[in-house]
């Protein structure tokens, strides 16, 4: 049990001893100053109606009723009704036994147990490589899909190939014309094509290993020829990349291949009145559909008969997503703003809850070195590309300055910050707290110190206020954990293992580990460990590593 599930018991008793209605849900907050307790609570102002009593006086009722608890120190009534606690030092120093024992256990819940989600993310068009801000929305999607395994869901990966429409010919045309200069042949690229000179690479790629320039049968066999030629190479590419960055997906799934070919279509949306014809066009009544946001409606086949994409999205959404689990999310760049009504309402009107269906806007990434705006790839265009970012960065920076800000914020990597060897770089500061904590155990090693089982430890003599503090902080890292899974916001690690790190560094230096004292050494060493350890399930949350020595 967490240490607000054992205080929720302590209000429902205490609620029961008073002859008080009884509480569904329990909310602690840690009040940001220490006199106001360790763990705040307004459950009194929630029952003051069902109660037909004034905030304050249910507040007092469960202040004089509350039950004799091993880890209360007192409670205290507050404001309009706040009930506040305080918790025992002793309690709270041996609390540490729990931590340590549950070692990588630690933080794991059962708050999404037996749930099934689906998370796609990245999914950028084979069209050129990855860049900057799918490195952010990588980081973002797998961190989100670890938060939501560690608190006990079924989890599916997902990356999306837009191998198919418009792009796809735009692509497979600009790719024809590159294999064709590469031949020594005068071509242009076709108007709206991609000019990008990592096709110019790819083409020579094609030349040196066999490719053919009279690729037989008609216009359309050839563009499908250089269209999936340059489209399995890309991809590959991006595979590279991400396994480099150490995402790796449970499904690639193909816009060709898993809908158009299957012919997925959905006839639902017309047999339930959703759909009309208008100038010769198929349309979606998404306005029809309430709750979802959307201001018109939205055309699902055009006058040509070609399936929009909208329409091609809403089968796959429908057919193979929802197939087997109970959540879907999209993670999307920040010009879809407008895509994510129209699903919402394509969704609810095909029968799935309202909200089975989320969209999480992933912002756009301003690369800056040392506060000034900088551009990497000057033979590349405008982009910036990610394996460039992970060549002068590294993984572990990466991903971490990705994660320290809200997905749907603008956010500004500077890349200086993230080299720095300081505490400006928060990467580099939460793995030195790791790094030093792993170097006291080799300092203790050389000095021949035999150190005993942690039950064998007495962990009362971490009475002094930093000690105090550290522990409770990490004694709030399993609700922070379960949070964060439920507001799909996995941000909320990497701030909360900079504030860990800036708390320990302090008692760091301020408290000698190593001493003559024996059983004060054995205890400090306890806690380092409960750190550590605990530093190391936060970065495995976020995909980052916790390192030995630095």
């Amino acid at each position: 049990m967490t240490v607000t599930e054992r205080l929720t018991d302590g209000v429902r008793a205490a609620l029961a001893a008073a002859g008080l209605p009884t509480a569904e849900d329990c909310a602690w907050e840690v009040p940001r100053q220490p006199e106001h307790g360790d763990y705040a609570t307004n459950v009194a102002m929630t029952l003051a109606r069902a109660a037909k009593r004034p905030p304050r006086q249910i507040a007092d009722a469960l202040a004089k009723h509350f039950p004799a608890m091993p880890e209360v120190a007192r409670v205290e009534v507050a404001g309009p009704g706040f009930l506040n606690v305080f918790l025992a030092p002793a309690w709270t120093a041996g609390a540490l036994h729990d931590i340590l024992q549950a070692g990588a256990d630690y933080g794991r819940g059962s708050g999404h147990a037996g749930q099934r989600w689906r998370l796609e993310f990245v999914s950028a068009n084979p069209t050129g490589p990855l860049v900057i801000v799918n490195a952010r929305a990588a980081a973002v999607g797998d961190a989100l899909a670890r938060l939501l395994r560690s608190q006990g869901a079924r989890v599916t990966t997902e990356f999306y190939v837009n191998d198919a429409g418009t792009q796809f010919e735009a692509l497979a045309r600009s790719f024809e014309a590159r294999v064709r200069q590469a031949f020594g042949h005068e071509a242009a690229l076709p108007e709206k094509g991609y000019p990008g000179e990592y096709l110019i690479d790819l083409a020579a790629e094609y030349r040196a290993e066999g490719g053919r320039l009279d690729v037989p049968g008609n216009a359309s066999a050839r563009l499908e020829h250089f269209g999936r030629w340059a489209v399995e190479r890309m991809v590959a590419q991006q595979r590279r990349t991400l396994a480099a960055y150490g995402v790796e997906f449970d499904v690639w799934s193909s816009e060709q291949r898993d809908v158009r070919d299957r012919g997925l279509v959905v006839q639902e949306l017309a047999a339930r009145g959703l759909t009309y014809e208008h100038d010769g066009a198929l349309w979606f009544r998404t306005t029809a559909v309430p709750g979802t946001g959307d201001d018109k409606d939205r055309v699902l086949r055009r006058r040509t008969g070609e399936l929009t994409y909208f329409a091609v999205d809403i089968a796959y959404h429908h057919f193979v997503k929802f197939a087997g689990v109970d959540h879907v999310i999209d993670l999307l760049g920040p010009d879809h703003h407008g895509h994510v009504p129209r699903m919402r309402a394509a969704m609810a009107a095909l029968g799935h809850p309202l909200d089975a269906f989320q969209a999480l806007i992933i912002q756009l990434v301003t690369l800056l070195r040392d506060g000034q705006p900088v551009r990497m790839s000057k033979r590349r265009g405008e982009f910036v590309l990610m394996e460039e970012l992970l060549e002068e960065v590294g993984r572990d920076a990466a991903r971490f300055t990705f994660l320290t800000r809200r997905h749907d914020s603008p956010l500004e990597f500077d890349l200086a910050v993230a080299t720095r060897q300081s505490s400006d770089n928060p990467v580099y500061y939460v793995q030195y707290a790791h790094a030093r904590i792993r170097s006291i155990y080799r300092q203790a090693a050389e000095q021949g110190i035999a150190i005993p089982a942690w039950r064998d430890v007495d962990l009362t003599l971490l009475g002094a206020p930093e000690e105090q503090a550290l522990i409770k902080r990490l004694l709030e890292y399993p609700n922070l954990v379960a949070g964060a899974a439920r507001a799909l916001e996995p941000h909320r690690i990497a701030y909360w293992l900079t504030e860990l790190a800036g708390a320990f560094h302090p008692y760091y230096k301020n408290h000698r580990v190593l001493q003559d004292d024996r059983r004060l050494m054995f205890a400090r060493l306890a806690l380092c460990s409960a750190v550590g350890q605990v530093i190391t399930n936060g970065l495995a949350l976020l995909g980052v590593s916790a390192p030995e020595t630095m």
